[in-house]
C-alpha cells in the first residue's frame, strides 16, 4: 500500500495483517506515518497502488459511497477526544448513534450499557468540562463502541493523560479486546508497550521495520 503526500510517500511498501481479535501497537516517532496508516483504514486519505482491505470493504477499489459502511464497522478514539462540548456524557453518545441511524428506543437501551461498560454509569448527565480527561477518553471510547464494531483503532488514545489515567485507558482498551474486538493502537505510550507485551507494529519514515508478537517499546 502507497499513500502519496507532497514529494515523497507518507507510507510505502507496507504490508502487514492484522487477524480478527488481535490486539496490536503501532509504534514509532512524530511523523513516521502512524496516523496516515490509521486514517487510510477508515478512508480518510486516499492510497496510490497497492491493495487495502479493512473488515471486509476493499477500499482501494469501492466506490466512495461504502465509505459510510465501512466506517460503520471501525469504531476510532483520537488523542483529542472530539466530544461535544454542549452535550452530556449520554448525548454525545446518542448523537453518535442518531447519526447511525438508529432510533431514539436503540439509544434509551444502548447508551447505559456502553456508559455502565466503560465506568460511568454515574456521570451520565455531566458535560465535558465536568468531566476529567481520562473520563472524557472513557466517553470518547464508549461512543465508538455503539455499534459494536469489528475493529476498533486508537490514536493516541493516552497522548493528554497522566501516567495512571493512561494505565487505566489502556487496561479499558485490553478489556474491550478480550471481549472479541480487535484492537489497533497507535501510541507513544511506552509504559503500556513495555507492560502489556502485545503485537508491536513499528513505523519509520513510512515503512514497517518491525513486527513482533510480545514486542516492547524499545
Amino acid at each position: 500500500m502507497t499513500y502519496r503526500k507532497a514529494v515523497r510517500p507518507a507510507l510505502a511498501g507496507v504490508t502487514l495483517v492484522v487477524e480478527p481479535g488481535e490486539f496490536v501497537f503501532l509504534i514509532g516517532a512524530s511523523g513516521s506515518g502512524k496516523s496516515t496508516l490509521m486514517r487510510s483504514l477508515l478512508r480518510e486519505v486516499p492510497t496510490a497502488g497497492g491493495n487495502l482491505t479493512v473488515n471486509g470493504f476493499d477500499l482501494t477499489r469501492m466506490p466512495a459511497r461504502r465509505t459510510v459502511a465501512l466506517r460503520r464497522t471501525v469504531g476510532s478514539v483520537f488523542q483529542d477526544f472530539r466530544l461535544l462540548p454542549d452535550r452530556s456524557a449520554a448525548g454525545n453518545i446518542a448523537f453518535a448513534l442518531a447519526a447511525l441511524g438508529k432510533s431514539r428506543a436503540v439509544a434509551t437501551a444502548v447508551v447505559p450499557q456502553v456508559l455502565a461498560l466503560v465506568g460511568l454509569a454515574d456521570k451520565a448527565d455531566r458535560l465535558p468540562h465536568e468531566l476529567s480527561g481520562g473520563e472524557q477518553q472513557r466517553v470518547a471510547i464508549a461512543r465508538a463502541l455503539v455499534n459494536r464494531p469489528a475493529l476498533l483503532i486508537a490514536d493516541e488514545p493516552t497522548g493528554n493523560l497522566d501516567p495512571v489515567t493512561s494505565a487505566e485507558i489502556m487496561g479499558l482498551l485490553d478489556r474491550i479486546h478480550r471481549s472479541g474486538t480487535t484492537v489497533l493502537v497507535a501510541t507513544h505510550d511506552r509504559v503500556s508497550v513495555d507492560g502489556m507485551r502485545r503485537r508491536v507494529i513499528e513505523v519509520t519514515d513510512g515503512r514497517v521495520v518491525r513486527d513482533q508478537s510480545n514486542g516492547m517499546y524499545a
